[in-house]
């Protein structure tokens, strides 16, 4: 779960007792939901209030001093507030972090002056405020709602995925190992854009894994990976045990590296420098890796990389990487979407079976071709994302939204799945309009508004967002 700094608001002429019941409600309800809270203690401040100037400072030397730890701030008005201290105590703790702003309600019948809170008024003022010094902030889904209601925690909750994918996206690392398949300039990126959003991207040679793989010697780890394989999937008949332990090396390989290298995501030249120079696919090593937190996307498409990691943030479930592939029979909001495939296990409607490769293997040869994930993905609400680098404008841009995978028949092979999107073809003439690629990530979850916002207002990115 996340960590706020919470800011308590006050106007001198409004009860006290409002405050102080909306700083012990909003603290005992944030460490009911899990997370941890770091604000200014009743001894530091009235009621461990930020009205002030002083209070301001103080509050904007405690949030520096916890400047690593936090992630998001919470701003509550328990009435209307003093928006020049909020803003200032802001500005001063050069914090750069997701800001969320909740107002309490007013009861009807209690707009008497011992009881009249004007925090409807007062987000206004604090947001107009905010937006002069030009101070990022999100609002809560009502303008007003109590804080310990249902929907205050679930924008509570969407915050704190925001926070999540906003600080994970600042200090990315991720990994290219190989060099872009020569035709594919569909995946070309700009390394110096990602850097100005704080993302690194770390590049090595396949070479330098094949010449790791020549130093794996530890037989009880290489057959404790072998197990672990047999476990991920249903081994297909006909595979050699051979096949399986250059599986396994390859694994541990890249995992090394990737531990090495301090890296969140990672990119692959699956194709076909790994099949013709060491004698299997990289799909499985992928999916492994996706499996356990750490995306990895096909055919060295950095991009891919960047939009999977949003998408884990966001969603909290290992993401797929997939081809806009095939329309579905006469149903113009229908697709199919396929990959060889890399997916992360969990995200088969049942075990996945691992065996050759099956369009690539046709030129390729079987011998040098076993790794790929085969199964149909799990029906459900999906939420997909690409990440792309304009460098034309130079911009970074993506398109994002909803829809479903569907159970309906599809006769085809590979790592598979029936895509239904509102609107689809209002989509693909966005996509082919304004220049997108045909790889998509997919998470099997409901993320859109957390995507939109992180990436829209915090990163700074364009964002199309389909309906």
């Amino acid at each position: 779960m996340s960590t706020f700094g919470v800011l308590i608001s006050n106007r001198s002429f409004f009860p006290d007792h409002l405050v102080l019941e909306a700083r012990e409600t909003l603290l005992a309800c944030l460490e009911k939901w899990g997370h941890q809270v770091i604000t200014l203690s009743p001894e530091e401040t009235k009621m461990g209030e930020t009205m002030t100037y002083d209070e301001a400072v103080r509050c904007a030397e405690l949030f520096r001093r916890n400047a690593d730890v936090i992630d998001g701030i919470i701003i509550c008005l328990p009435n209307f507030g003093e928006e020049a201290g909020i803003a200032d105590a802001i500005r001063m703790s050069k914090l750069d972090c997701p800001i969320l702003i909740q107002a309490c309600d007013d009861d009807f019948d209690k707009l008497q002056l011992e009881n009249r809170r004007d925090a409807f008024c007062g987000k206004l003022s604090l947001c107009n405020n905010l937006y002069q010094y030009g101070i990022k902030y999100t609002l809560t889904a009502r303008h007003t709602c109590a804080i310990d209601s249902e929907e205050f925690a679930a924008d509570v909750e969407r915050f704190s995925r925001i926070c999540a994918v906003v600080k994970k996206l600042r200090s990315a690392r991720i990994a290219q190992l190989g060099a872009r398949v020569m035709p594919f300039r569909t995946v070309r990126y700009s390394e110096k854009l990602l850097q100005a959003s704080g993302i690194t991207v770390e590049t090595e040679d396949m070479s330098e894994i094949f010449a790791d793989i020549e130093e794996l010697t530890d037989e009880a780890e290489i057959t404790a990976k072998m197990e672990e394989i047999r476990n991920y999937g249903n081994i297909v008949p006909g595979i050699a045990e051979e096949k399986i332990r250059r599986q396994a090396k390859l694994i541990l390989a890249i995992d090394r590296w990737m531990a090495a290298h301090h890296c969140d995501a990672s990119a692959i030249q699956c194709w076909d420098s790994v099949e013709a120079n060491y004698g299997c696919a990289a799909c499985l090593a992928m999916s492994m890796m996706s499996q356990r937190g750490l995306p990895s996307a096909c055919e060295t498409d950095v991009m891919g990389a960047v939009s999977m990691l949003a998408l884990l943030e966001a969603g909290g479930v290992p993401p797929v990487y997939q081809d806009w592939n095939n329309n579905y029979k006469n149903e113009p909001n229908k697709c199919i979407n396929v990959h060889c495939s890399n997916y992360p296990a969990c995200a088969f409607e049942s075990k996945p079976d691992i065996g050759n490769l099956d369009i690539l293997a046709t030129t390729l040869g079987t011998d040098v071709s076993f790794g790929a994930l085969k199964g149909r993905v799990r029906a459900g609400g999906m939420t997909y994302l690409k990440v792309s680098t304009d460098d034309r404008r130079g911009v970074i841009k993506c398109y994002l939204g909803e829809g479903a995978f569907m159970d309906d028949e599809l006769p085809t092979f590979g790592g598979v799945a029936v895509c239904e999107v509102p609107d689809l073809n209002r989509l693909m003439h966005y996509l082919t309009k304004n220049g997108f690629e045909h790889h998509v990530a997919i998470a099997q979850t409901l993320c859109a508004d957390v995507l939109e916002e992180a990436l829209g207002n915090y990163m700074g990115w364009e964002v199309y967002r389909h309906s």
